[in-house]
């Protein structure tokens, strides 16, 4: 075959797969030859479909090929039998062994007699080579490991594991080419060529059906000499509906609960019909007619900006798909000319900020100026030109007096609330602040750094999940809604109360406020699925429905307020992009490509009337409003977590997006570049922001109203001159800047090193006073509170170690800058495990602290016990040797269920309330090391002594996977019976496993291994490692004393701190740290547990804010594991 006709079969197979033919995509590949897909195999395998798996390997090679097929095969028939005998399926094997394996004995027959053998015996893992033989599961993964190998090595499956880069759609892009080139030549060309089939080559002949609507065009573009062309491919032929009569009400939603997407392009108002000419932010020329053609396809975009008479063949190669000279059809949204090129896609700066972002939005004025809100309740102004923040605040209650005593109980056992949203009144003079906890604080904003506090609301019991400003009545008011299920408008200007609504049945997750025409109207979405609407009156909801996959959904209306659009998460992961049609209250059009099992909840942005964009999976991934399928997606060169926070500024030319390194990435298009090197280079200063920001509030409009009169200032200017430039498609701009970013990067990359801390002065650091028996630390916890410490010395005893607050801490956190107080409650009592007849000093120490802080599970060899924190008391002891506890576990959401890893390397899942064993399981050698549950996949892992891991179902407590610590070659002799300890990431998907010669990363439950890291031999055994409270860095100590700072993304080091920088000089004393634990909330903050019993903790310098710098990415470092999802538990150290 040639290799344009191979090229074709690519090609073929994309468009299978866009199109869901999934059997037949498969079957292509097998017939082909060319596509050996990998996932699709190792699918077959783990679900033990053996007469598929050997069919499709049949397309590549056959089992007398070569040593690796007949390997391969081999191994995959042996699986096959092995299974049978432990079914005692005696027939069953027999069968497999004269069909399949006999084949086999002509290579090999005395291993084919040794098979042959195991039918005589009762169980097939009394043969020695055999006897590690697990359950079916974990025997096809350890199997799936040495075939994916064997494929690999094998040279008939080279350049055949690899899909070749394809833009979306390819094949569609070429027939819309060939359609263009076809229609170049036509001798008298129609302004909208009717295409009603590709098997014969098109020819403009007389008019025929409808006509379509004549192209939206703009003086700026100059003459389009040809502007005929095609309507775009789709899966379905152009639908021509009669134009739907609009409902008059809300009740629209309730009358049509169908689920269905509905073709038809009418998007008719929520309220009473209204002409949308009027409510349009940027009117373009409108359509002349609509015939309600709905194309639903892959990348669609204008080409007005770039279409041309003849001989295209130049540019025939480059246009993006569906690019053809057509006015579409469905422009009664006041769509323009813009392409994907238009997408702000190149990173232009970094903002770092030290917290992680939750919330960001651009002013709307000033659109340099961005609002940023943080899971530490700080509120900042960055000013982007400069990179400057101009403005913060942190969070603290105003008038403690006056709020709840829910709220004053709250913030006497936490000072501390995160951030769910930051916004901009519409005309941004104010600013909306919803917290985890209650309040919401309303500040006016003057320009520069005047931030002022205008209002502080107690909203809600809990939290404040979502805030946004409206104009009901021509009055701004502020709408919350919140964790107590209810929705409440507030006085913006007195923070009166106006309105409270109630119906919603779970946590009510998200607000949209809009109007058509005089109604005005508030949508509301809960946790558990449901959309409700609302009147400004007490008549309670207009309509419920169910958002898709009932999921936490946020609701958001395009610029000129016409197309409604929603993007949600639910329990399991999956996430929904659609849009509604209001009058219907039906879907209208879904938008694929979001993943699978998102982390949180999937946040959604549009921009310009023609793009929506989500973050997702560590990219930030773009539609066109038009097509259901994705258009293009950026993954900001890297660093970003699992399901970013985004936010389009009003221009849509700044894209801002939150990063793994608690940062902003701001991206640009060519406009947006040139708007900030604009405002740069003519020394932009805030004085200028405070006399364009003081505006007026509009007296009606609706949220993000866009009939705001202000005074025109630079940004103005110079982002208008930047969309006049976009609107010629010049993209020189591009030019510049690119080779200097591009040198940037390249001259970061010559000149990192890893940054090495050797003196004290180089980092902060403090050791805890003691004044007990200094013994060898066990164990070592931060409390969830971060604002204690507490350690389990060698001898048994607990030390808890308290921070105060005063002037110097305000938060009264754990922090080195003031020291915390060794604490004892009046009584003068240790809290000291039971040792039974144990020593202690030979004993495996293990404690478990309850989420609230309240108690601590512990044990040192003898029996469980379980210490009030308050009082030290022990509250009860249960569970005595042997075997001895040696690891314990809180299940994450039952405090009464532990898992308990014991010495006999048995788990037992223990309910101390009914003081009863649940069940045991079993699976290890050797004892129990490590345990971790994750909260979303419902599982335990468990690690051993044994060096392997296992996954067990929470429902049933079955098995659900086993693996192998993969040990250095050289080094397994070495540790033996080394701990192994495991924690999950934020994600509660990446697993981190800690060996004394290793650090990996595995995926859970399968256990894919996807990063290893070995340390020097020098730095000696790993000692302990963990996560940072972010998950995005992994602190690791050693026995030389040294500890590595890792960038979890990668597993690359990149700060080491050596003992000389913590620890005094003794050259008589060999001291090191045996455990390590982070700060709950400062992720640049950890803690030492030392062999002479003493605790440091350490923090980079203030000048510094981390630890060291992260090396630049290397091509091929795999998918970041990083993720920024919120997670509950800490780690037990």
């Amino acid at each position: 075959m040639s290799s344009l006709s191979r090229e074709l079969v690519f090609l073929i197979l994309q468009f299978l797969d866009e199109e869901k033919f999934k059997e037949t995509v498969h079957k292509l590949e097998q017939e082909s030859g060319f596509f050996f897909n990998m996932r699709y195999f190792e699918d077959m395998v783990t679900n033990g479909e053996w007469e598929e798996v050997e069919k499709y390997l049949s397309g590549f090679t056959k089992v007398d090929d070569n040593r690796y097929s007949m390997k391969i095969f081999f191994e995959i028939r042996k699986q096959k039998y092995l299974e049978a005998l432990d079914k005692r399926d005696r027939a069953k094997a027999v069968d497999i062994l004269v069909k399949d394996l006999k084949v086999f004995a002509a290579f090999n027959e005395e291993l084919f007699k040794e098979i042959t053998q195991l039918l005589t015996l009762e169980n097939f893992r009394d043969n020695e080579q055999l006897s590690k033989y697990g359950d079916t599961k974990s025997a096809r993964g350890i199997m799936l490991a040495e075939l994916k190998k064997l494929i690999e090595a094998n040279p008939l499956f080279r350049d055949k594991l690899q899909f070749p880069a394809l833009k979306n759609s390819r094949l569609r892009t070429l027939i819309n080419q060939s359609l263009n080139w076809q229609h170049q030549l036509c001798k008298n060309p129609r302004p909208n060529p009717d295409i009603k089939t590709l098997f014969v080559d098109h020819s403009c002949g007389q008019p025929n059906g409808a006509r379509a609507p004549s192209p939206v065009t703009n003086p700026l573009m100059g003459a389009v000499p040809k502007a005929g062309g095609f309507p775009p491919l789709s899966a379905h032929g152009p639908f021509q509906p009669a134009p739907a009569a609009l409902p008059t009400s809300l009740a629209g939603w309730m009358a049509n609960p169908s689920p269905v997407p509905h073709p038809s392009a009418s998007a008719g108002p929520i309220g009473l019909a209204t002409n949308n000419a009027a409510l349009l932010k940027r009117p373009r020329t409108p359509p002349t007619n609509n015939p309600g053609l709905d194309y639903q396809t892959a990348d669609s975009e204008h080409v007005l900006k770039r279409s041309r008479p003849f001989g295209i063949s130049d540019e025939a190669n480059n246009l993006p798909v569906n690019i053809l000279p057509v006015a579409y059809p469905n422009q009664s949204h006041g769509q323009s000319s813009y392409s994907s090129d238009d997408l702000p896609r190149s990173v232009i700066m970094t903002l770092s900020l030290g917290s992680a972002v939750k919330s960001v939005d651009f002013h709307p004025v000033q659109q340099i100026l961005l609002l940023v809100g943080t899971n530490m309740g700080d509120v900042m102004i960055y000013e982007l030109p400069s990179h400057e923040k101009i403005a913060i605040r942190t969070f603290k209650v105003w008038d403690l007096g006056t709020c709840s005593m829910a709220l004053q109980a709250s913030l006497a056992n936490d000072y501390t609330a995160s951030i769910n949203r930051v916004i901009w009144s519409p005309d941004g003079t104010l600013i909306g602040v919803a917290y985890s906890k209650h309040i919401v604080h309303i500040y006016s904003y003057q320009g520069g750094d005047d931030l002022r506090n205008h209002l502080e609301i107690d909203a809600h019991v809990g939290s404040v999940n979502d805030l946004a400003f409206s104009y009901p009545n021509k009055q701004l008011c502020v709408v919350t809604c919140g964790e107590d299920r209810v929705i409440k408008v507030w006085d913006a200007v007195t923070g009166a109360k106006q309105y409270t609504f109630e119906g919603h049945e779970a946590p009510v997750y998200s607000v949209c406020p809009h109007h058509k025409e005089n109604i005005q109207f508030i949508f509301s979405t809960a946790t558990d699925g449901k959309i409700k609407a609302w009147l400004y009156d007490n008549m309670g909801s207009r309509v419920d429905y169910d958002a898709p996959g009932h999921s936490s959904t946020t609701m958001a209306y395009s610029a000129d307020g016409t197309r409604l659009f929603s993007c949600g998460t639910n329990k399991e992961g999956e996430s929904y992009l659609v849009e509604w049609n209001e009058s219907e209250g039906a879907v209208k059009r879904a938008y694929h490509g979001l993943g699978k099992r998102s982390v949180g909840v999937v946040q959604f942005d549009t921009t310009k009337n023609r793009f929506l964009a989500a973050g997702d999976e560590f990219v930030v991934k773009f539609w066109d409003m038009d097509s259901g399928n994705l258009l293009t997606s950026t993954d900001a060169d890297g660093g970003l977590p699992a399901s970013p926070c985004i936010r389009f500024n009003k221009e849509g030319i700044l894209l801002a997006v939150s990063t793994n390194e608690n940062g902003v990435k701001i991206l640009a298009n060519s406009d947006g570049i040139r708007l900030l090197r604009t405002v740069e280079n003519r020394s932009f200063d805030a004085s200028r922001v405070a006399s364009a920001a003081v505006v007026k509030a509009p007296p009606i409009g609706t949220f993000g109203s866009p009939n705001i009169a202000v005074g025109t200032s630079i940004g103005d200017r110079a982002a208008s001159g930047a969309a006049m430039v976009g609107m010629n498609s010049d993209s020189r701009s591009l030019v510049d800047v690119k080779p200097r970013i591009a040198d940037e990067s390249l001259e970061k990359s010559r000149i990192w090193k890893l940054t090495e801390i050797n003196d004290s002065s180089q980092c902060r650091s403090l050791k805890l006073p003691d004044n007990l028996t200094a013994m060898r630390v066990s164990r070592l916890i931060y409390t969830n509170s971060g604002l204690a410490i507490l350690a389990l010395a060698s001898n048994a005893v607990h030390k808890l170690w308290k921070w105060q607050r005063n002037d110097r801490n305000v938060t009264g956190k754990a922090t080195t800058s003031t020291l915390p107080q060794l604490w004892q409650p009046s009584s003068g009592i240790l809290m000291t495990n039971d040792i039974s007849d144990t020593n202690p000093e030979d004993a495996v120490p293990c404690f478990a602290l309850s989420k609230n802080d309240s108690y601590v599970m512990s044990a040192s060899g003898g029996k469980i016990s379980l210490f009030n924190m308050m009082t030290f008391k022990t509250m009860t002891t249960f569970m005595p040797p042997p075997p001895a506890a040696t690891f314990l576990a809180f299940h994450p959401q039952d405090n009464n269920i532990i898992a308990i890893g014991m010495e006999d390397s048995s788990i037992q899942i223990y309910n101390v309330r009914v003081d009863e064993v649940k069940t045991k399981l079993k699976g290890h050698q050797k004892r129990i090391t490590g345990l971790a549950f994750s909260h979303v996949l419902n599982v335990l892992v468990s690690s051993g002594a044994d060096s392997q891991l296992c996954v067990w179902s929470t429902d049933g407590w079955e098995k659900q996977a086993s693996k192998q610590l993969q040990i250095p070659s050289g080094r397994a002799a070495a540790a033996p019976i080394a701990d192994t300890r495991v924690q999950f990431h934020l994600d509660q998907i990446h697993l981190l496993a800690v060996h004394e010669t290793q650090i990996a990363i595995y995926e859970a439950p399968k256990l894919e291994c996807l990063k290893q890291w070995v340390p020097r031999e020098a730095s000696g055994p790993i000692t302990h490692a963990t996560y940072s409270c972010d998950s995005q860095s992994i602190y690791v100590s050693f026995e030389d004393g040294s500890v590595g700072v890792l960038t979890a993304s990668t597993l690359r080091l990149r700060c080491r701190i050596n003992p000389t920088a913590y620890l005094p000089p003794n050259p008589s004393l060999r001291v090191y740290p045996l455990v390590i634990a982070t700060h709950p909330s400062e992720p640049n903050q950890f803690a030492l547990g030392l062999t002479d019993g003493g605790v440091h903790v350490l923090e980079p310098l203030e000048s510094e804010g981390k630890w060291g710098t992260s090396p630049p990415t290397e091509n091929g470092a795999g998918p970041s594991t990083a993720s920024g999802a919120a997670g509950t538990d800490q780690p037990q150290r």
